[in-house]
């Protein structure tokens, strides 16, 4: 497990689900059906706004990278997880824990900037209805789309490659089944302080930042929307953004949660974390669908006329 130039353990132990005990293989079940409904769901999106032409438009346009994200997220975590809770496979090799991480962090980060990118559709919307269709054109938002992919890249990319630098003198057992950096690093045998600091930079220049964002554009929406003048302006208004509050939610504390454990969190306890993680990872791209089909008018009525065809 070490090579000549220097010490490196070549795997890492996949945390389990400690608190499942004996009924681990029963676990497994649910398990499936969630990573199932979530493709079903964040398909069923994409296939409807493909099909629907009418859909062609920026909001829906960025609901389909949502589902793009939100399935490469849920896919990045599931195997490693079915893995350690059904077969008992927790043993990972270092490059395939650094390449699940990569996407991990990457799918994170661009489900993150897809939602500052909504919350930015919401913003123009409701604050400058009469310009909405001039200043976001399909070919604005898929510039847009290429920029969150770039950004994410570049950012992620230095991740695994400063890992690489690091010494692991011995196979440690991680806190997640599956692999994040901020685990990672916890392990090494070695100084970490520039992977430390460029994780915490990748931290603040994204989801920091994103969230910072968001939050600013429902300051300038609510403001906007206080000067309407009936309470039913007012309401009609925010119910256009129910749906992408439920996702900002959804996505940012859990993760905000997370954050806070692998920072001061030392004496919580390993359900905790794996609860946690799991909630951040799994119930966006299970709920998102399923907001998105409640609230959202035409794929509504799409999926209530592939059920009665069906029936």
């Amino acid at each position: 497990e070490t090579n000549s130039s220097h010490t490196r353990t070549l795997s890492f132990f996949l945390g389990g689900f400690p608190a499942w005990g004996t009924t681990q293989m029963w676990s497994a079940v649910p398990l499936c059906s969630t990573y199932l409904l979530a493709l079903l769901g964040n398909l069923t999106v994409l296939s409807i706004i493909r099909a629907e032409q009418s859909l062609h438009t920026p909001m829906y346009l960025l609901l389909a990278m949502l589902a793009v994200a939100d399935l490469g997220l849920s896919t990045s975590t599931f195997p490693t997880m079915l893995g350690t809770l059904w077969l008992e496979a927790r043993e990972i090799s270092f490059s395939t824990c650094l390449t699940q991480m990569f996407f991990i962090h990457s799918f994170t980060d661009i489900e993150s900037a897809v939602i500052l990118a909504m919350a930015f559709d919401r913003y123009v919307a409701i604050c400058h209805p009469l310009r909405y269709s001039s200043i976001l054109t399909n070919s604005v938002t898929t510039k847009i789309c290429v920029a969150i992919v770039v950004r994410t890249t570049l950012v992620q990319l230095p991740l695994p490659i400063l890992l690489t630098r690091l010494c692991f003198t011995r196979v440690s057992e991680l806190s997640h089944p599956y692999c994040l950096h901020p685990d990672i690093i916890k392990h090494a045998g070695s100084d970490t302080r520039i992977n430390s600091s460029y994780g915490l930079f990748v931290l603040l220049s994204t989801l920091a930042l994103d969230l910072l964002f968001i939050l600013l554009s429902y300051l300038l929406i609510l403001k906007t929307i206080l000067n309407f003048a009936t309470w039913r302006e007012c309401l009609k208004a925010l119910n256009t953004c129910i749906s992408h509050i439920c996702a900002v939610l959804l996505f940012f504390i859990p993760m905000i949660c997370l954050s806070m454990m692998h920072q001061f969190g030392k004496h919580v306890s390993p359900q905790a974390y794996v609860f946690t993680a799991s909630l951040h990872f799994l119930a966006p791209p299970i709920l998102n669908p399923i907001v998105y089909s409640v609230k959202t008018k035409p794929i509504r009525r799409r999926i209530l006329r592939m059920l009665c065809q069906r029936g």
